[in-house]
């Protein structure tokens, strides 16, 4: 899952930020309203998380914006305009949810996960073949085997098996698993992706993790 933090104070977003990633995460921060929309026209983000109060572009005027060109994008309001008028506006104007500051982080990291499980209404296992991973516990079993995976390697095969059967590029998996400062010149991807073959696919038949040769990989149980 990638989020896009948009908040002015570098602090906040930094705790923010870092706080999400330790939950796995991908999450990119931008500091002001107009970069806020730059970036949200690059990338589709599971969740954009927005403060009101913005330099360049008012929070509710990049709200009005993003409606505008995806209906559909989940937005969550981090704000310290607190009084019951501010928060009808935000969701008048499309905003999902609405959190206050000060906030403890544990609150607004359930109110991202709420959201993000009412955006996609996933099943709580994902399965192909023999795989199982449960996105709710993060555990991944094959067969009666239970696979220990790393972070990155857990969110490269959740994102490989929501889009089973479907290639997927090295630039979809940047995205949707790393940030806007990863180096995209790297070979960290298909690094990360021959790790997850050695515990996924070794030793296990059929293999599910394939090369598609100028395009990236796929996962399927069919023969490619």
């Amino acid at each position: 899952m990638r989020l896009l933090v948009v908040e002015d104070d570098k602090k906040v977003a930094s705790f923010i930020q870092k706080g999400l990633q330790e939950e796995h995460y991908a999450v990119d921060a931008v500091h002001d309203g107009a970069r806020a929309l730059a970036q949200a026209a690059l990338v589709r983000y599971d969740l954009v998380i927005l403060d009101l109060m913005l330099p360049k572009l008012p929070g509710l005027e990049v709200l009005r914006e993003l409606r505008k060109k995806d209906p559909g994008q989940p937005v969550l309001i981090l704000t310290a305009r607190g009084t019951i008028e501010d928060r009808v506006i935000g969701l008048d104007l499309g905003a999902d949810d609405y959190v206050v500051k000060p906030f403890a982080f544990s609150e607004l990291s359930a109110r991202v996960r709420a959201m993000l499980r009412r955006g996609e209404r996933p099943p709580s296992e994902l399965r192909i073949a023999d795989l199982v991973v449960d996105v709710t516990t993060r555990r991944v079993v094959r067969g009666s085997r239970a696979i220990e995976l790393t972070a990155k390697e857990y969110a490269l095969l959740e994102f490989l098996v929501r889009n089973a059967g479907r290639p997927v590029t090295r630039t979809m998996l940047v995205e949707h698993v790393w940030d806007i400062h990863f180096d995209r010149n790297t070979n960290v991807v298909d690094v990360h992706v021959n790790h997850l073959r050695n515990k996924i696919d070794k030793d296990f038949l059929p293999q599910l993790i394939h090369t598609v040769r100028g395009v990236g990989y796929i996962l399927t149980d069919k023969a490619v």
